[in-house]
């Protein structure tokens, strides 16, 4: 089998394994288990969690013990095995602690991954920039697949999306054994402190203003992230709720529906070259802003009427600009003014703040918010919900554009290609 396909195997499983349940398990844990935003939170936030600690960690175990492949077989197993405990566990602090033990061995294949495929491009002198891409896309079209199938199988709000996940997770882990053999490359050195070891010298960018309040600002944004994988399905399963829409398209296919926001993502980061070399990098930043904005309050607007149906549609689209234009922009950003000593640990910090930090206070924040000023005897206030994520938005926004100062440069986009 050809290695660009083997490869395009290993991107399409890695992210199958997540969309299988990463945004219908909101309609489990709330729709099926009837628990709380607080509780529920708490259980999404063991995605950062992970993310703060164990992409460093493995990425030492890879770069000076066990080759890549292995060690991302055997976590893909492990994940996989974990996940198959969850439709034993009945209440939500027991399925806390059994998410973060999978988070622990999944989070950490997101960016082992990446390092596999660069590693055996690179030994086979392919074109990473050329080649790499149209391999990671399949990645988006597999979380897609997967989202269809625990739709289509009537998985969304019982335990079956996360056995669907275990099993192609541990097909995964058996399968990257198959792939050609990544060992450790790097030369550390054996005097390297501990900090160094950890990327964590990168941590002097918060000496300098401008960075620190990027850093800031990617934690912001970071909390809104998560919220639409967080709360999404939940939000258009409920309104089987409501008599004139129980058994509308919208509840029937929420999942689906839902998937368009990720079929968004892979057009809008075609557009990116055009409007960073436009407008530069902070205005698209502030264009991902707005986006979130959008995001939330088409959301807060729509149901599945045919009069308001096309804002829950408009809001899957608009969310490839908000998810794409501020991850792929930052990390330009961080490329770009970085010394090139610090700047992968750099791109590590930009990762913790917006995936680790940001990510975990949104989950912990607004599942507390939704319980305390959003939830009654009659069920969620929906409305409410998303038009406060929206001014939350809309408030990061116009702070950003005030106080964030960064001057275009055509110079920082000339290499950047796709």
């Amino acid at each position: 089998m050809n290695l660009k396909l083997r490869l395009t195997i290993m991107s399409f499983l890695q992210f199958f394994v997540w969309g299988a349940w990463l945004i219908t398990i909101g309609t489990y844990c709330f729709n099926a288990k009837g628990w709380t935003g607080e509780q529920f939170g708490a259980i999404f936030s063991t995605l950062a969690l992970a993310s703060l600690f164990m992409p460093a960690l493995t990425g030492i175990i890879a770069d000076r013990w066990l080759n890549a492949e292995k060690l991302y077989g055997i976590l893909q197993i492990l994940y996989g095995v974990v996940l198959f405990f969850v439709p034993q566990v009945n209440d939500p602090n027991t399925l806390y602690y059994v998410i973060f033990l999978a988070m622990i061995f999944y989070m950490p294949t997101i960016s082992l991954s990446n390092s596999i495929s660069y590693n055996i491009l690179k030994r086979n002198n392919f074109d990473v920039v050329k080649v790499f891409p149209p391999i990671r896309v399949w990645g988006t079209i597999g979380f897609i697949v997967a989202m269809w199938i625990t739709n289509l199988s009537g998985s969304k709000a019982n335990a079956n999306q996360f056995i669907i996940a275990a099993f192609a997770a541990i097909a995964l882990g058996i399968y990257s054994f198959t792939l050609p053999k990544c060992p450790p490359e790097k030369s550390i050195s054996k005097n390297a402190s501990i900090l160094e070891l950890l990327g964590l010298k990168a941590f002097k960018l918060f000496g300098n203003f401008k960075m620190a309040l990027f850093f800031l600002f990617a934690m912001f944004l970071g909390a809104a992230l998560q919220l639409t994988n967080m709360y999404g399905d939940s939000f258009l399963d409920d309104f089987r709720n409501v008599a004139a829409y129980a058994d509308s398209f919208v509840v029937k296919y929420s999942t689906i529906i839902m998937s368009i926001s990720q079929i968004s993502e892979t057009l809008f980061i075609l557009t990116i070259p055009f409007f960073l070399k436009r407008f530069g990098i902070k205005k698209v930043m502030l264009f991902s802003m707005i986006a979130w904005v959008l995001r939330f309050g088409l959301f807060a607007y729509g149901n599945p009427s045919p009069e308001l149906f096309w804002m829950i549609i408009l809001s899957c689209i608009v969310y490839g600009m908000a998810f794409d234009f501020f991850n792929i922009s930052g990390s330009l950003f961080v490329e770009s003014t970085t010394d090139p000593s610090i700047r992968s640990s750099a791109q590590g910090l930009f990762m913790m703040m917006t995936n680790g930090i940001g990510a975990f206070l949104g989950s912990k924040v607004s599942g507390f918010v939704i319980d305390r000023y959003f939830t009654s005897a009659e069920g969620k206030d929906w409305h409410g919900i998303w038009l406060t994520f929206a001014i939350y938005a809309l408030i990061v926004a116009v702070l950003f554009a005030v106080l964030f100062k960064h001057k275009h440069n055509p110079e920082e986009v000339k290499n950047f290609k796709h």
